[in-house]
């Protein structure tokens, strides 16, 4: 029987890394930050593809608008993170911007970017709604890879586990009270295949369904609402609770319940969600349903056409103002016309000559 040594051990377990820096001759890039600036660019690419595709932008118009949205998230990242674990920080002012060490909170990072970067959108006549519908898929992208950062930093991993794929952790990465060699839910990896999936989810979803401008951030929020709710329940490192949550999962909660209600405050629209675009032949179905429609609406409209022109018929033919113009025309024809077959009376006779009897009325002699 052939055996590999070591085998079962990589199958069995995540091996942590050995250092958090990539050493490139005497340049040492911290593989935290690397990870995030390729998860930027990920994202920043599939920005402007999209921007494109749906011809409402460029990719330079992606690419100027990343520049602020990043920077913004980053701070917004870094505040919330401080903001939420103060007690690292209150004595320690000084690791505040030393970001490269770890902690930056995403929903402050979202807040702050997506704020930003629509602001961006409409400095450059980008329609707000459908941008940052565009921005959707590529922000789980880039969260996706960025959260691979943990991975080198050795943070934010979940609870023990005796799964086969439990990440391991070196000696001096332990909590207080785990024995050396134990494995830990690899947290990062959940979150980043999660990410991945609800990106495709979302291209799906807009490629297949009449979108509304402003649902698809809003299908991102809640999906990635649920997958934090889950994985941060999974997490042991110090955090806030309050009624026996963690504060992460609080927010996760009202960004799935605002999202939530928006899709639903707004369902006169939303039902086009489920409406599926279909192929062409359905276009031109629904195309031909309209034209047999107008056509219908102009054979009403020829049908009172040719009633309004045998009611104009009807009036000229019982008044005809050429006949009326006729008859006063010709005053004496209708005065000829009453006279005819009466003769006109002879003309008087005169009396100067003597060959003409006068008729004076009354019998002649030789009568």
């Amino acid at each position: 029987m052939i055996s590999f040594p070591g085998f079962a051990g990589v199958v069995a377990s995540i091996p942590s890394p050995s250092s958090g820096t990539l050493s490139i001759g005497p340049l040492k890039i911290h593989a935290y930050g690397l990870m995030i600036a390729l998860g930027v660019v990920a994202g920043v690419w599939l920005l402007g593809k999209r921007f494109e595709q749906k011809g409402i932008g460029t990719k330079d118009d992606a690419n100027s608008i990343s520049v602020w949205a990043v920077i913004a998230g980053v701070i917004g990242s870094r505040l919330y993170h401080v903001a939420t674990d103060w007690q690292k920080f209150e004595h320690n002012l000084a690791d505040i911007p030393k970001i490269w060490q770890g902690g930056l909170g995403i929903p402050g990072g979202l807040l702050f970017g997506i704020g930003t970067g629509a602001y961006m959108m409409r400095r450059k006549g980008i329609p707000i709604a459908r941008g940052v519908d565009c921005a959707a898929p590529a922000l789980a992208v880039a969260q996706a890879i960025g959260r691979w950062g943990n991975y080198w930093n050795q943070e934010l991993f979940g609870r023990a586990t005796k799964l086969p794929w439990g990440l391991e952790i070196a000696d001096a990465h332990l909590p207080t009270g785990y024995a050396s060699g134990t494995l830990f839910h690899p947290t990062f990896l959940y979150e980043s295949l999660s990410n991945f999936a609800l990106a495709g989810l979302l291209l799906l979803i807009d490629r297949r369904r009449r979108v509304p401008p402003g649902h698809l951030i809003a299908m991102y929020l809640i999906g990635y609402g649920v997958i934090r709710f889950f994985v941060e329940g999974l997490r042991i490192d110090e955090a806030h609770h309050v009624g026996g949550l963690r504060w992460n999962q609080w927010v996760a909660l009202a960004a799935i319940v605002g999202s939530g209600l928006y899709l639903l405050l707004s369902k006169s629209t939303a039902a086009a969600v489920t409406a599926p675009l279909g192929g062409l032949g359905d276009r031109d179905a629904v195309l031909a349903d309209d034209d047999a429609v107008l056509a219908d609406d102009a054979a009403v409209l020829d049908d009172d056409d040719a009633v309004l022109d045998e009611d104009d018929a009807d009036a000229d033919a019982g008044d005809d103002p050429d006949a009326d113009d006729a008859v006063l025309d010709d005053p004496d024809a209708d005065a000829d016309a009453g006279d005819e077959g009466i003769d006109d009376p002879p003309p008087d006779a005169d009396p100067t000559d003597p060959t003409v009897d006068a008729d004076d009325g009354l019998p002649s002699a030789h009568d």
